[in-house]
């Protein structure tokens, strides 16, 4: 099996990112951010989610990222062994 480069987030799916932002226009710039930090990250374990997002909480199978000021949740799957995060929904609070 071969190793997954460090800094190579795989986010799933991007297009999901894009339909909140265009539903929700303040989002497109906070998950901009989110979604380029993201893919240069490279996370094995909760704690080293929390030291790029400090707000990010586990939520059962779920990794949920506070967007703009708490306004919005970003709900995730990462799947660490395979360095992918998969994008489910954005929620606003």
């Amino acid at each position: 099996m071969c190793e997954v480069p460090r800094g190579t987030l795989h986010v799933i799916s991007r297009k999901k990112l894009k339909e909140a932002a265009a539903q929700h226009a303040d989002l497109e710039a906070p998950l901009d951010v989110w979604f380029r930090i993201t893919k240069r990250a490279s996370w094995r374990a909760l704690a080293d989610v929390r030291k790029t997002f400090s707000s990010a909480d586990p939520a059962g199978q779920w990794t949920v990222f506070n967007v703009k000021g708490n306004k919005y949740r970003l709900i995730t799957e990462i799947n660490y062994r395979f360095q992918r995060v998969y994008v489910r929904r954005v929620d606003p609070r």
